[in-house]
């Protein structure tokens, strides 16, 4: 198997985040990628996604992911059937952090048990 093809799962991945300036190229086994991810929480899963497959240190791979907005961890478009606590569990692990996520979008949400589909929120850096 192509070290290209064992890590077909983060190129896709790439393509569906719509990572920009994206660049694959493979040199004597090692597949190295570049580009830029809209938001840290983006950037993240891709290294997640390249750790699952190549474990934890992979030296068939070396990505070089860049971030076009530090200023916030993740954009998110509100769900049917979701709540600030089960979006914070989603990005943080812990559903408490609610709170952080309604003090960054007060401008839009007068109330945390209020939010509605399609909605955009800021998902602070913590």
């Amino acid at each position: 198997m192509s070290v290209k093809a064992k890590y077909q799962a983060v190129l896709d991945l790439g393509q569906e985040l719509a990572i920009k300036d994206g660049n694959v190229t493979e040199d004597n086994g090692v597949l190295k990628i570049k580009g830029e991810a809209n938001t840290p929480y983006e950037k993240n899963i891709l290294w997640d996604k390249i750790k699952e497959i190549g474990g934890q240190s992979p030296s068939d791979i070396k990505a070089n992911i860049t971030v076009s907005d530090n200023s916030i961890y993740h954009r998110h478009t509100v769900k049917r059937g979701e709540s600030l606590s089960k979006i914070a569990k989603h990005y943080y692990g812990d559903p408490m952090k609610y709170k952080q996520i309604f003090a960054a979008n007060t401008n839009i949400l007068k109330n945390p048990d209020m939010i509605h589909p399609d909605q955009e929120l800021v998902i602070p850096n913590l």
